[in-house]
């Protein structure tokens, strides 16, 4: 497995100095912001699209400091109930699947949205119970819109051999891998998980047994390295469904961290493990958003572990079972 960076938080630096620096560090792969919350700060996704000679240029700084893109991101909304905001996010989708495919990255890494509760709502409605019945009948509807959109969306992957690897994520349709599963079947193979277990921590969700759920569906295309603390003595007061902002950390129920502050080498080494078991072999691609620590040193912590946890050769015969 290789070790990659989603590079937003080098958003502020050049192209150049953030890949060097990565390099420097370990880092073999990129995912590349090309939209949506991710930003395009070192890929303009518009001006690659139109222009080889971008793309070319951008080929060339990958191979001066020997890197590859694991994925390209946008993460946004094309399931929002405002139209223009549901209209820009699918545009950036179908373009990033496009220069994907121009790019001969396999993957774009993104979120399912979130529709509203019905036809004449004006926000999304993240369903977290079935009951008052409305709320169950919201939720249809809502699949409802999401299959019609992401039917579409996962034949215009397909047409460009582009892999959509959704990152599971509250207050989105899909953020739980059931959910996952269940867009998969409604729409083709295309479709599968940007498997993010920062996400999936808080909510009570075993991490490795996702990795096998999601496994033998062969739906996982890509791999987000992120942690998440629970800071129990918030949780048991006020659970984890927490408004609380992110900056305000030592009052939040849960943080995001930097791999190993939320779980340890221990776990991560399983993590690791778990996703070799099931045949996943692409980019461990750490994303930082740990507000306690600079984005710099939480990538290079991450980027220690993760040496240390990953295999880097392939298993050979089993002599002892002879």
């Amino acid at each position: 497995m290789d070790i990659g960076v989603l590079t937003v938080p080098l958003g502020g630096e050049s192209r150049a100095d953030a890949f060097e620096y990565l390099a420097g560090i370990g880092v073999e792969t990129v995912e590349l912001g090309v939209g949506g919350y991710p930003g395009q700060d070192h890929t303009d996704r518009e001006a690659l699209l139109a222009d080889e000679d971008a793309r070319e240029t951008l080929r060339a700084d990958l191979d001066e400091h020997d890197l590859r893109v694991s994925a390209l991101a946008t993460h946004n909304n094309p399931l929002h109930p405002d139209e223009e905001t549901a209209v820009a996010a699918d545009r950036e989708l179908r373009e990033a699947v496009e220069l994907a495919d121009e790019f001969e990255v396999d993957t774009v890494t993104c979120f399912s949205g979130l529709p509203a509760g019905g036809p004449n709502d004006e926000v999304p409605n993240w369903v977290t119970a079935p009951w008052p019945t409305e709320h169950a009948e919201a939720e249809a509807y809502q699949w409802e819109v999401a299959e019609d959109y992401w039917s579409d969306l996962a034949a215009h992957a397909d047409y460009h051999g582009v892999d959509l690897a959704i990152e599971m994520h509250p207050n989105m349709l899909v953020y739980e891998p059931h959910g996952m599963l269940k867009l998969r079947e409604l729409t083709n193979e295309r479709v599968g998980a940007n498997f993010d277990p920062s996400h999936l921590y808080w909510q009570g969700i075993d991490a490795t047994e996702a990795i096998r759920v999601l496994g033998e569906n062969d739906a996982i295309h890509h791999v987000h390295a992120k942690d998440t603390k629970v800071y129990e003595s918030q949780s048991r007061e006020k659970g984890v469904l927490d408004t609380t902002d992110y900056a305000d950390s030592e009052n939040r129920s849960w943080l995001f961290r930097s791999v190993g502050y939320g779980h340890g080498e221990a776990h991560w080494k399983d993590v690791v493990s778990t996703l070799r078991m099931v045949g996943y072999d692409g980019a461990l691609s750490i994303e930082h958003e740990d507000a306690l620590t600079s984005s710099r040193e939480g990538m290079e912590k991450a980027v220690d572990l993760l040496k240390r946890a990953r295999f880097e050769t392939t298993p050979g015969d089993a002599y002892w079972a002879e």
